[in-house]
C-alpha cells in the first residue's frame, strides 16, 4: 500500500500530482467559498457601518466603506432615549428568552421521553396528535390565545409573554426522536438499581444528553429572542416591550430614526452571535442526533 502524506488537509499518496482540471476545481471551490463568506458577512458589515454613522452619512449619495468620524456616541444616544427604553427591552427579551427556553426544555424533554420510553396504550395517538399541531398555522390559534391571556389579566406582563409559549410540539418531536436512539443499556442498569422512569430520566438520560439539550436550547432561545408578533400584541405598555418591539418604534409614519435603529439592531444581535459562536457545534450535532429513526 502506498504511503500517504497530508497535503492541503487531505491524505494523498506520495508523488501524487493534482491534474490541471483538479486544480481548477479546487480553485473554483475556494472562490465559491469566498463569495459565500462575503455574502454572509455583508449584512453584519452594513449594520455596523450604519450604526456608527450619522443620518447624513447613511443617506449620502457617495458611499464610503466607513465614515471618516465613527459616531461612538450613538451608543449613549440609544440608551438615553427616553421614548424607547432599550435597556428595559433587552432585559425583557433576556427574561423571556431564558425562562421560555428553560420551560420548553423541561416540558418538551419530559414529553419526548414519555413518548419514547414509557409504554402505554395511546402513546402513538398522543404522538400523532402532537405532530398534527405542527400543521396548524399560528394565525389560527393566535386570537384564542390572546383571549385567554387577556381574560387572565396577563396583557403587558412577562407572564403573558412567556407562559403561552412554554410548550413546543416541534421540540417534543425532536426529543422523542433523540430518546428513541438513546442507549437502553444505561437505563436498564439504573432500573436494576431500583430507579423508576423519573429517576432514570433525571439521573441517567439528562446528564448524558447535554449536547442535544444545548442544541435545542440554542435554537429555542434564538426563536424566543427574535419573536415579534406575539410580544407586539401582548406588550402594549413600553415597560413590557421586548427588543424586537422596541426596535420597531424607530420606524413610524412620521419619522425614521435610521442610525439609532441600526445601533439597536447591532446591540440586539450581539447575544445571538455569542450564543451561535459557542454552541454552533451543538447545533450541528443536535440536527444529526435528532435521528428520524423509529
Amino acid at each position: 500500500m502506498a504511503t500517504a502524506e497530508r497535503t492541503s488537509g487531505t491524505l494523498e499518496p506520495i508523488g501524487y500530482t493534482r491534474s490541471p482540471l483538479g486544480r481548477v476545481g479546487v480553485g473554483l471551490r475556494w472562490i465559491a467559498l469566498f463569495i459565500a463568506v462575503v455574502l454572509f458577512l455583508l449584512p453584519f458589515y452594513l449594520i455596523l457601518r450604519n450604526a456608527l454613522s450619522t443620518e447624513a452619512d447613511i443617506t449620502a449619495a457617495d458611499w464610503t466603506l466607513f465614515p471618516k468620524d465613527l459616531q461612538w456616541g450613538n451608543i449613549g444616544e440609544l440608551f438615553n432615549n427616553t421614548e424607547v427604553p432599550i435597556a428595559r427591552a433587552l432585559y425583557n427579551s433576556a427574561v423571556v428568552g431564558i425562562l421560555g427556553t428553560a420551560g420548553q426544555l423541561l416540558l418538551a424533554s419530559m414529553a419526548g421521553y414519555g413518548l419514547a420510553r414509557i409504554p402505554y396504550r395511546h402513546a402513538d395517538k398522543v404522538f400523532y396528535a402532537i405532530v398534527a399541531t405542527l400543521m396548524i398555522p399560528g394565525a389560527v390559534t393566535f386570537i384564542p390565545s390572546f383571549i385567554v391571556v387577556s381574560s387572565l389579566g396577563w396583557v403587558s406582563t412577562l407572564r403573558g409573554l412567556i407562559i403561552p409559549t412554554l410548550f413546543s410540539g416541534f421540540a417534543a418531536f425532536l426529543f422523542r426522536q433523540y430518546f428513541l436512539n438513546f442507549p437502553k443499556e444505561l437505563e436498564e442498569a439504573a432500573r436494576v438499581d431500583g430507579a423508576g422512569y423519573f429517576g432514570v430520566f433525571w439521573r441517567i438520560v439528562v446528564p448524558n444528553s447535554l449536547p442535544f439539550f444545548a442544541a435545542i436550547a440554542a435554537i429555542t432561545f434564538i426563536g424566543n429572542w427574535n419573536s415579534f408578533l406575539w410580544p407586539l400584541v401582548i406588550g402594549q405598555d413600553s415597560s413590557s416591550w421586548t427588543i424586537q418591539v422596541a426596535m420597531s418604534t424607530f420606524i413610524t409614519a412620521q419619522t425614521v430614526n435610521i442610525h439609532e435603529l441600526f445601533m439597536a439592531v447591532a446591540v440586539s444581535i450581539l447575544p445571538l452571535v455569542l450564543i451561535f459562536a459557542f454552541l454552533q457545534r451543538y447545533l450541528i450535532q443536535g440536527v444529526t442526533q435528532s435521528g428520524i429513526k423509529d
